[in-house]
């Protein structure tokens, strides 16, 4: 497997792919709020190394995300958009939780239209279907990645969900049936403090209500990605080939 770096949507990307053969199955996995766009890449050998013989069939892309945080005192951060986490975080109202939930964060249409995108390039260079496509990421890149699921006009293979939340609930319910036939791998440490489990039940909850089918992993951890659901990805990887 070779890492390269390409650009797809208009999102600077890190490729994990066999130089040997086209990918069957192309993984998308966005960053988290304030992280760099390297930030997941090292998931790619974890994930590629449980799914045996059939690792070569896998591409995982790691987009950055648009929006540089160097102003805001983040060297090397990027966001999808803008989060104020002083105020999510320190001032928690019951007021400013609802709108966390129920609103449409601003900037977030335009950061799942690149990704969208970028899914669009992708399965036109390899020539892939919408089964042959994955979206998921870490926190606000699990937000992005369920806004593009619920997006694209072809549903994708499979939504990874790592601590994640309900976000845009207004937007998001109604066309949660679109993901009917979409496996959705969701996984949420209980003592998280950045994303409270409330908010990835309520997630889970609105999406099994809607008929989608839904992995749910919960860990005795924090704001991570536990290896359970490293081993969860690929086994949900091996089932799509």
């Amino acid at each position: 497997m070779i890492a390269v770096e390409a650009n797809y949507g208009g999102l600077d990307c890190i490729v994990v792919r066999s130089p040997n053969q086209p990918p069957r199955l192309a993984v998308i996995l966005c960053h988290g709020f304030g992280a760099s766009g390297e930030d997941l890449a090292g998931l790619a050998e974890p994930i590629l190394e449980r799914c045996g013989d059939r690792h070569e069939e896998i591409a995982i892309v790691f987009p950055a995300a648009p929006l540089s945080l160097e102003e805001q005192g983040m060297p090397g951060g990027r966001a999808w958009w803008w989060i104020d986490l002083e105020r999510l975080l320190n001032l928690p109202t019951p007021e400013t939780l609802q709108r966390f939930r129920r609103d449409r964060p601003a900037g977030m249409t335009e950061a799942t239209n690149k990704v969208s995108q970028l899914v669009a390039e992708l399965r036109s260079e390899w020539k892939l279907t919408a089964a042959q496509i994955v979206v998921g990421g870490f926190s606000q890149g699990s937000m992005v990645a369920t806004d593009t699921a619920l997006s694209l006009v072809e549903a994708p293979a499979a939504l990874i969900i790592y601590s994640g939340s309900l976000v845009s609930e207004t937007d998001w319910v109604p066309r949660m049936p679109q993901l009917v036939g979409t496996k959705v791998l969701q996984s949420h440490g209980r003592r998280d403090p950045i994303l409270p489990l409330f908010q990835a039940e309520a997630l889970r909850d609105k999406l099994m209500g809607a008929g989608c089918s839904v992995k749910y992993l919960e860990f005795a951890g924090f704001h991570e990605i536990h290896p359970a659901a490293i081993q969860a990805t690929a086994d949900l990887l091996q089932g799509l080939l």
